[in-house]
């Protein structure tokens, strides 16, 4: 009998049963739909705790043991430079309160990011007079010659998403990276809206932190993320918070010992979201098995064919076109009611987003060139 071949990417669509039978999705950038893989990891490990037995998992290689490992493959780091977090604004947020910030420094991020990797720097802003100091994006996102620009010696800190989520500007992070090396700045990333989707290296890249939430590109559940911390920054980190799990020797309860962990689990403060922990690591593992490279190679001719169709029709895609800068997040103008052009794609049952002005499309390595046209099929030529 002949073994027939599956691809990775169909073993990948082959999870996605409720996002193909339901709608044609292609919002992997707002909030994605759960592979079959993932929602039964964590029905399960629901039916083996219904009776509880113990407040958190303390094996060594227990869940959060274990997720630590996964993400670390993900993203080529190790596990003692992990913490886990519960968004991306978590992430962030340790990362502003944990640096030694000194007034007049300053923190420079582009006008293209989203709240999560703003407020963070708006707040050091009026807390410890560190300025916020968002300069204007360079075709959709920041650029070594936008910093060259705006930067001066007390640049601390740059702070950048890996794609940006209106416009998908990719960031050339290996170049920022060396930039900031050069010029002794913290490299902070936030990595949402590419992790799952495009290959990640932060060695390669010079990356010093970097945060990221499950929901999106990862197909993980809402409400647990993580945050990377270069190990050999972890002792400059002065956590703003402190809990029962954050300190060496934290089962001797009454020791009151205020040394933290010297790696990046002094950022636990108590018992964690095991559930969700659980589903993200089924979702990292699926990803890793389908291959993030194939998933980027085929999110960008899916994106090829969509911006090819709706050029076509004559609408204006407002995305960087550069190879360079290009992603799997596609945002374009409609003429006229852009709301209306909306609402006729749910109607539709074509799950896209509505971003200011624009419509975004956002599809993952299961979907299909016709899905994609579908977008143009339901709004039609603009023309």
């Amino acid at each position: 009998m002949v073994e027939t071949f599956i691809s990775p990417l169909q073993r990948l669509r082959d999870e996605m049963e409720a996002a193909t039978s339901a709608c044609t999705f292609l919002d992997h950038a707002a909030i994605s739909p759960l592979p079959r893989r993932v929602r039964d990891a964590m029905v399960r490990y629901l039916d083996d705790r219904r009776v509880t037995f113990g407040f958190m998992d303390r094996d060594e290689e227990g869940i959060p043991a274990r997720l630590r490992k996964t993400v670390a493959r993900l993203i080529n780091a190790t596990p003692e430079e992990i913490a886990l977090v519960q968004n991306t604004s978590h992430g962030l947020n340790l990362v502003a309160q944990s640096l030694p910030f000194r007034p007049g420094d300053n923190i420079i991020f582009c006008d293209m990011e989203f709240p999560s990797n703003v407020y963070p720097w708006m707040l050091l802003d009026r807390q410890k007079g560190v300025e916020a100091r968002c300069i204007p994006h360079d075709g959709g996102g920041l650029t070594v010659e936008a910093l060259e620009a705006h930067a001066d010696r007390r640049t601390r800190a740059v702070a950048v998403s890996s794609v940006e989520f209106l416009t998908g500007f990719r960031t050339d992070l290996a170049a920022i990276g060396e930039w900031c090396r050069a010029h002794g700045a913290y490299f902070i990333v936030d990595g949402i809206q590419s992790l799952g989707a495009i290959p990640m290296d932060v060695r390669a890249y010079g990356v010093d932190f970097l945060a990221a939430g499950g929901p999106k590109w990862l197909m993980g559940p809402v409400g647990v993320g993580f945050l990377y911390c270069r190990r050999e920054l972890l002792e400059e980190m002065s956590p703003p918070m402190a809990g029962c799990i954050s300190v060496v020797g934290w089962e001797d309860w009454r020791d009151y010992n205020l040394t933290f962990l010297p790696d990046a689990r002094r950022f636990d403060l108590g018992g964690p979201n095991l559930v969700g922990m659980t589903g993200l690591m089924a979702a990292i593992e699926l990803l890793l098995e389908t291959g993030i490279e194939n998933i980027h190679r085929h999110t960008l001719h899916l994106t090829d064919v969509l911006i090819a169709d709706l050029q076509r029709r004559g609408y204006e895609v407002v995305s960087n076109l550069d190879p360079a800068h290009r992603s799997a997040i596609v945002s374009f103008a409609v003429p006229g009611d852009v709301r209306a052009a909306h609402a006729r794609l749910r109607e539709a049952k074509v799950a896209v987003s509505l971003r200011e002005s624009y419509i975004r499309v956002s599809p993952h390595g299961y979907n299909t060139e016709d899905e994609v046209l579908r977008v143009g099929e339901v709004l039609g030529n603009s023309f």
